[in-house]
């Protein structure tokens, strides 16, 4: 400890650091960019910190913590004490990061469940089945960017993992109903047909944002990756269906297409 001038004690950069488990290295960082910056000097030019400067120092560690940038908080600190607008939208963009992390985080544990429930199949999968899953995932990332993994991983966690299980439970007796029509060539003008069609497109629909922007971006994004892949995603959601032939997603999309061309034409004629 230094010496003191009156009351208030004094720090050196050795004894700053030892009480707050900052290094001195970063100590004479913040020094220079100007965000803890001792208040006095000695005649011989040593840096003497003050309670001031402690209590900046600790401002700066706790906003440190919250995820924020030196930049960022020197903007709050260098605005008025009770001026905490900066400091409000500044968090709710910490926050907006948070929750984006944690969806990527939950879109990563889904994808990882997956490969290791394949992993633990009573019969253990071949492993050019294991490396085609890999290569599958790859090629998804390809045509759903960044930017629309987020919107999905957002919308997934909006959701929540019991509606999305309700969700894959309703589009699996879909799949079953529209295989069954198809199998059995029941006519696509058929009331049932129809009906089981206008259940789907529901069930798209309540899987959507509402952000038309986001919606029409996923939705393109879908369109391209199943054009252009529909063999391989047909062939790997087989492999976790059991009733479901690998040939029969396409059947079943072209047969619904179908569907919808009638019900189109009907009406345009009624």
């Amino acid at each position: 400890m230094t010496g003191n001038d009156g009351d208030e004690r004094r720090w050196t950069i050795g004894e700053l650091a030892k009480a707050t488990g900052v290094t001195i290295r970063t100590l004479y960082h913040y020094d220079e960019i100007g965000l803890v910056q001792a208040g006095e000097r000695t005649a011989s030019g040593h840096r003497r910190y003050t309670g001031a400067d402690l209590r900046q120092l600790y401002r700066v560690r706790a906003l440190r913590g919250l995820g924020l940038s030196l930049e960022e908080i020197a903007n709050v600190l260098a605005r008025p004490v009770d001026d905490l607008t900066a400091m409000r939208g500044l968090l709710a963009a910490q926050l907006a990061e948070l929750d984006l992390q944690t969806a990527r985080i939950g879109q990563l544990k889904q994808r990882l469940d997956g490969l290791v429930g394949l992993l633990d199949q009573s019969v253990m999968p071949d492993p050019e089945q294991f490396m085609t899953t890999l290569e599958m995932i790859s090629v998804y990332e390809s045509y759903f960017g960044q930017e629309v993994r987020d919107d999905l991983a957002k919308r997934r966690m909006q959701l929540g993992a019991d509606a999305l299980e309700r969700f894959r439970a309703e589009w699996l007796v879909l799949l079953r109903e529209a295989r069954e029509h198809m199998l059995a060539d029941t006519p696509v003008d058929d009331p049932r047909v129809r009906e089981v069609a206008t259940r789907w497109e529901a069930l798209a629909t309540a899987l959507q944002s509402g952000d038309q922007q986001v919606d029409q971006r996923t939705q393109a994004a879908g369109m391209a990756f199943w054009r252009d892949n529909s063999a391989g995603i047909s062939e790997e959601i087989s492999r976790q269906i059991d009733w479901l032939d690998a040939g029969d997603l396409p059947a079943i999309m072209t047969y619904f297409e179908r569907v919808r061309k009638a019900r189109d034409e009907h009406e345009s004629g009624a």
